[in-house]
């Protein structure tokens, strides 16, 4: 019979390339791993992972472990609702946000929140595409800007503007651009996140919306290195006022056509029907939406 214990071996072992690095997080010996492995095959029956040349799993393996994942999720809810009971906040709470946005602004409420509730753990995971990462695995996802089609439960946390910005001395040199049209003649900065199709800038000014197709001189999927270039003078950048606004204050930046407004791109909790009841869950979001409010950018 498989146990739970089994089920976590497994369901770690899913996410390792060869035994020795499922021993070194298990902090067990590789033999002691292999010979765990063995016990497992032949209390299920059947083989659940290839060792050579790299570890993989069978068709049964990955059936145990995404079923292993389900089981393992209801039961660790099920311990959080017994503590909710008690009228404890506790468990793992697991969550996905943007990079920098999330090392900047999630990453220090989270330090806040755990201090207030010892008993809450925390998975953070921080991508360049959070909504790709969400699925079941995930308790809450920080998202920013367009929202494509999904069943997750949406929670506006702030405002946020996308500007265009330039540094005083790219302005001085290359000259302040006066129509939407003008950025053609400029180097500009792209950022790839959220697979969106980042060399398209739309702007509207009044009734009149503009696309405008640029072919950025500098692209990165890291925002801090896309607002580096901008500052060290490289180029135009369009990008989110929560990134560029200290640096706007500062002096670094100025912004460019401010006639022209991009899309508003909105920071949003996404929560899923089944993990957003956990008491860990409401009580992060509600920290969240008390340290966005008002937006600590404006």
């Amino acid at each position: 019979m498989i146990t739970t214990e089994d089920l976590r071996f497994v369901v770690q072992m899913a996410t390792c390339q060869n035994l020795a690095e499922l021993s070194r997080k298990l902090d067990v010996t590789a033999s002691a791993v292999s010979q765990r492995l063995s016990n497992i095959e032949q209390r299920a029956g059947m083989r659940l992972a290839v060792r050579a040349p790299h570890l993989s799993l069978t068709a049964e393996g990955e059936m145990i472990a995404d079923r292993g994942r389900l089981v393992l999720a209801d039961l660790e809810d099920l311990q959080t609702d017994l503590d909710a009971q008690r009228e404890h906040i506790a468990g793992k709470l697991r969550v996905v946000a943007p990079l920098n946005f999330g090392r900047v602004y999630v990453a220090p409420i989270i330090s806040e929140f755990c201090q207030i509730h010892p008993k809450v753990s925390v998975d953070l995971l921080l991508s360049d595409a959070p909504i790709s990462e969400s699925g079941d695995a995930f308790d809450l996802v920080v998202h920013i800007g367009d929202l494509p089609d999904s069943e997750l439960i949406r929670h506006r946390l702030a405002p946020n503007r996308r500007l265009l910005c330039a540094a005083p001395g790219y302005l001085e040199h290359r000259g302040m651009p006066l129509l939407s049209d003008d950025l053609h003649q400029h180097d500009c900065i792209a950022i790839r996140e959220n697979n969106e199709d980042v060399t398209m800038w739309r702007l509207k000014r009044g009734d009149q919306t503009a696309h405008i197709r640029i072919k950025p001189r500098y692209s990165t999927n890291d925002g801090g290195a896309a607002v580096a270039w901008a500052v060290d003078g490289r180029g135009i950048i369009l990008r989110s006022e929560w990134d560029v606004m200290p640096h706007i204050k500062a002096g670094k930046l100025v912004c460019v056509l401010p006639e022209y407004m991009a899309p508003d791109a909105d920071i949003v909790a996404l929560l899923g029907h089944r993990f957003g009841r956990a008491a860990r869950t409401t009580a992060f979001l509600e920290a969240l939406k008390g340290r966005m409010t008002p937006a600590p950018w404006r």
